[in-house]
């Protein structure tokens, strides 16, 4: 998997969004953070653009992505926040420029569409916190998003949660939002899980439809040849009046209760303040013991 090259002070990262509407207020924290870290912003024509729920019309979020991509001036692409919208835009890309010169490109939830299409082209993407986040933060959480930005190598250390299948394993980090990986089964963004890691998180669902999102990864076949199962913030979940008869932690063992492959669960990353950066595409070493430890190999 190829990697794009780390950032120097003085690069450039530009700021645009590829799903729902963001105002230039809501991303000064952001702003403010790249400059103490010696980094120069160019923020996108999507910022503070309106079109019902989205950053201005699809063509145009495409538009804006687009140059950005093309700009051998602007380094990094960080989208704003996330919502909906990525997938509406995602057609209209050219990548062939970005193949000739990566750069990363960084967000999470929404933005797993572009995950995904890194995964496509063969090269490492950031799933991180996004402008939106910043001002509420862990350091934590913004510390691992400039070292893997400056190329500094990233290891983790996690406690051991109750739910947690133990074994060790390596492989291809992947994944990202349950409810759009489950979106994108049967497409040319479907993933190929054979001898990876997979990394899963959600906000708001009902635990049925969590049942529902598993069970039709089971079905395309994500979880035979796995290597290993991540399973980071599923956030603010319900119930029905009529309850499911089980939590989140107890779904996912539930459906996956057939593989042998460790799983860690409650890993500090998606929609949470300590949402910590991970490198899709690169290869990892998950030990799931008394603890979990996560760690990016250099090879």
């Amino acid at each position: 998997m190829n990697q794009p090259k780390p950032l120097y002070k003085g690069a450039t990262v530009g700021i645009l969004s590829t799903a729902r509407k963001i105002s230039i207020t809501e991303i000064e924290a952001a702003i403010e953070l790249l400059h103490s870290w010696d980094l120069k912003v160019v923020l996108g024509a999507t910022i503070d653009l309106e079109e019902n729920q989205f950053a201005g019309d699809d063509m145009t979020r495409a538009v804006n992505f687009q140059q950005f991509i093309d700009d051998d001036n602007i380094d990094a692409i960080w989208c704003a926040r996330g919502g909906y919208g990525t997938i509406r835009m995602i057609d209209h890309l050219d990548f062939s420029r970005f193949v000739q010169k990566p750069k990363w490109i960084i967000g999470y939830s929404d933005v797993t569409v572009l995950h995904s299409k890194g995964q496509q082209l063969n090269f490492e993407t950031l799933h991180a916190t996004m402008p939106i986040n910043v001002s509420k933060n862990s350091s934590e959480s913004l510390e691992s998003l400039r070292k893997v930005l400056f190329g500094e190598s990233l290891r983790y250390s996690v406690p051991e949660v109750t739910y947690n299948k133990k074994g060790k394993t390596t492989g291809e980090l992947i994944g990202g939002n349950l409810s759009m990986l489950y979106s994108m089964t049967g497409s040319d963004l479907s993933l190929d899980t054979t001898g990876k890691i997979l990394f899963l998180e959600d906000l708001d669902e009902y635990l049925y439809h969590v049942d529902r999102m598993m069970m039709n990864l089971k079905q395309n076949q994500y979880f035979d040849g796995l290597s290993g199962l991540i399973v980071g913030g599923m956030t603010d979940m319900h119930d029905n009046s009529i309850p499911y008869g089980k939590n989140v932690h107890e779904i996912i063992l539930d459906v996956t209760s057939e593989y042998d492959f460790p799983i860690c669960f409650d890993f500090p990353a998606g929609h949470l303040d300590d949402n910590r950066a991970l490198i899709f595409g690169k290869k990892v070493e998950l030990t799931v013991d008394s603890g979990v430890q996560l760690d990016f190999l250099l090879t």
